[in-house]
């Protein structure tokens, strides 16, 4: 039985008595002695708050955890094991996972839970290692991931309102739970598995909704369908706006706060809303994230282990966030709103005590210092680095400019449009014939054309199964004519807030210059009656956290010319990874190219491996941003112009033996006289963006 002390509410006292109402110091000491005792006898297997005695208990001992974050989809599958094992021999007892659900279900009813998105191996094998797992599957879950987690494709409703009690939506979640959670309870550790608890949303105090009615929702969710007896909790930042909207009775209520924080006045917010039960900070923060265009993130060894002795003397749970950052590959990577579109670089290194490519740091055994003064460490050698290998210099050719090949990368031709429309405005539709008529599915906006009619039938479920998207991560061409001569410089613009993210405008396939969001939205242009306008357009990642999660991509508003505007668009949705998945451009003709070095342009090469394919690092000399795929597989953005990030991480686990490498890079706006990429054994990262910043929050 769970063991619940009823209390008032105590009003927050001043510092000097705070910690003495708290019991802490006496609380840590009765964790270390294993002096505490339950009061009732437990059931085999049971995880539960222990309110009178302000701490966890497991299987009804007094428990205290010290965890690590790390994410699945950030990481190799054939690297789970290696840093899930430095993990356990750093001397934590736990890991924290989020379950991205855009990662899983691709397309509304379409599930992927194979090869690296196999989360219930990821889990087997956090089991098999020794580790507890603290769950945190969302369905919203930030973490500077696309969206949060939350797929595209709940934006094909434009009236859903996202993490609220709209029924659109409720209906979306409800059906990505029923797929999930099932998976997840014969893990939970009252089942016989390792998931001692599971969060409900996540930081929802920091959503403008405050819709307490979604909240229940979920908490009925998850009750039905994980049972009465799982740990549910919910993690917030210290604000009292932000635990006033995050919290809700029948779900824990943690904290979460770094290093620069002042512990007691931390743990102080959380008293406010939990009187009673254990100290947790789910999200005690190792290092901090980088942005395009900023300084390298970075935070002592020093703060951070000083900051958690802190909290274990008090006898706190803690989660540190993150432990092994590794890399947002593909498209994956978010973005932040602050005054300013930020998008993510494409390495989730976070300073973190594992670096990107898994390998222990100072600050791994600072912290495993600290946790070694409270709790008995692993016995063994902590695993050493994975082996690096500087492949040195391969040369690249041009094999096209992009304009060149959108027969290959949008085989099933244009859409065309009167005005600009948004990636999530285009589905592609699975008609049928009913009656004798071709039906139109009623998820394709806009009227029937001659010969269909509009179908009334009714869908599943709000997002119907036969559309499927076009496009939702990548690249657009929007393409037109110009209406009349332009001799003289006219001015290509388009609305504010209208270029999401980035513009790489082509007139006459020759390459102008680039449209920004929250940047340059304006270009001088000439040009000929007729002649071609393209525009490139691409997702540099939707915004994670914040209000604006309904972050819709591509042209949301029309281009003028000298303020008149442009009309008849062809709107060509890029398979990209599709074509290069599938062995193209090497396995296809040479396509005789313009030869130029500016503008959209793919570029590829080959190279051989001696003996053993071991993880590496890839730069960029003399390249501007694009994007780098090997064997097929996207390994990211990189943008050396703005940096500060100079090199992708390359497993060794993408790399072939003993036949050669493909190599395909798209450089977006301006290659070097030499193309050629350079192979290192370590990560670079920008000094001419001045010295590294360091993370407060």
């Amino acid at each position: 039985m769970m063991v619940v002390a009823t209390s008032n509410f105590v009003p927050y006292p001043g510092p000097a008595e705070h910690l003495a109402r708290m019991g802490l110091p006496a609380l840590a000491l009765l964790l270390a002695a294993g002096l505490l005792h339950t009061q009732a006898s437990p059931s085999a297997r049971s995880f539960q708050l222990d309110y009178e005695h302000n701490c966890f208990r497991k299987d009804g001992a007094p428990f205290r955890y010290i965890s690590g974050s790390i994410h699945y989809a950030r990481v190799p599958r054939p690297a789970w094991r290696d840093r899930l094992l430095k993990m356990y021999m750093s001397g934590l007892s736990t890991v924290q996972v989020y379950v991205p659900w855009n990662y899983h279900e691709t397309q509304p009813g379409v599930y992927d839970f194979t090869g690296n998105r196999d989360v219930e191996a990821f889990l087997d094998l956090t089991a098999e290692l020794g580790l507890l797992v603290i769950l945190r599957p969302g369905p919203y879950i930030c973490a500077e991931w696309e969206m949060g987690g939350l797929p595209a494709w709940l934006l094909w409703k434009p009236d859903i309102i996202l993490r609220t009690s709209n029924p659109a939506y409720l209906t979306a979640v409800d059906s990505w739970l029923h797929i999930l959670l099932p998976k997840i309870k014969p893990r939970l550790y009252q089942q016989g598995g390792n998931i001692i608890s599971v969060q409900v949303e996540n930081e929802y105090g920091s959503y403008y909704a405050c819709d307490y009615g979604y909240l229940r929702h979920l908490l009925g969710s998850f009750r039905a369908l994980l049972g009465s007896e799982v740990l549910l909790f919910t993690t917030d930042s210290t604000g009292a706006e932000e635990l006033r909207c995050g919290t809700l009775q029948g779900l824990y209520a943690t904290v979460d706060f770094g290093p620069g924080s002042n512990v007691t006045e931390a743990f102080g917010a959380q008293r406010r809303v939990e009187p009673k039960g254990p100290l947790v900070n789910s999200e005690y923060y190792t290092g901090w994230l980088d942005y395009w265009g900023e300084a390298h993130a970075s935070t002592s060894a020093a703060r951070v282990a000083r900051g958690l002795e802190d909290m274990l003397q008090l006898g706190a749970s803690i989660n540190m966030y993150m432990f092994h950052g590794g890399t947002n590959f593909a498209y994956w990577s978010g973005a932040d709103y602050k005054d300013q579109y930020k998008p993510v670089t494409t390495s989730y290194d976070y300073d973190a005590p594992l670096s990107e490519a898994g390998d222990p740091t100072e600050k791994l055994f600072a912290i495993r210092t600290v946790i070694g003064k409270f709790q008995p460490l692993p016995v063994g050698p902590m695993p050493p680095a994975t082996p690096k290998y500087a492949y040195g210099r391969v040369a690249l050719q041009k094999y096209a400019d992009l304009l060149d090949v959108l027969d290959v990368l949008c085989p099933s031709g244009p859409i065309q449009s009167q005005f600009p429309l948004t990636f999530e405005a285009l589905k592609q539709v699975r008609g049928w014939v009913s009656g004798g008529h071709l039906r139109r599915h009623p998820c394709l906006p806009g009227p029937a054309s001659e010969g269909e009619e509009q179908s009334s039938l009714p869908a599943p479920f709000p997002f119907p199964c036969h559309c499927t998207v076009l496009q939702a991560y990548g690249f657009m061409v929007y393409h037109t004519q110009l209406p009349r001569d332009v001799p003289d410089p006219a001015t290509l613009s388009a609305p504010p807030h209208s270029i999401c993210d980035r513009g790489y405008v082509m007139l006459q396939k020759e390459y102008q210059g680039t449209l920004e969001r929250d940047g340059q939205t304006t270009l001088q242009v000439t040009g000929r009656a007729g002649d071609t306008l393209d525009i490139l357009l691409e997702n540099m990642g939707r915004i994670s956290f914040g209000a604006n999660t309904s972050d819709f991509k591509g042209l949301l508003g029309n281009l003028s010319l000298n303020s008149r505007p442009l009309s008849n668009w062809l709107i060509y949705p890029l398979a990209i990874d599709t074509a290069v998945q599938q062995g193209w451009p090497q396995a296809a003709l040479p396509k005789s190219s313009s030869g130029g070095r500016v503008g959209p342009a793919f570029y590829t090469g080959t190279f051989e491996i001696p003996g053993i394919a071991w993880d590496t690092f890839v730069k960029f000399p003399g390249w501007s941003k694009g994007l780098l795929w090997i064997n097929g597989f996207n390994l990211g953005r990189y943008w050396t112009r703005r940096g500060p990030q100079q090199t992708l991480f390359v497993p060794g686990s993408v790399l072939h033996v003993g036949h050669p490498n493909n190599i395909t890079v798209l450089e977006l706006e301006e290659a070097p006289p030499t193309p050629l990429l350079l192979f290192l054994d370590q990560p670079l990262y920008n000094t001419t963006l001045g010295c590294s910043t360091t993370a407060t929050e």
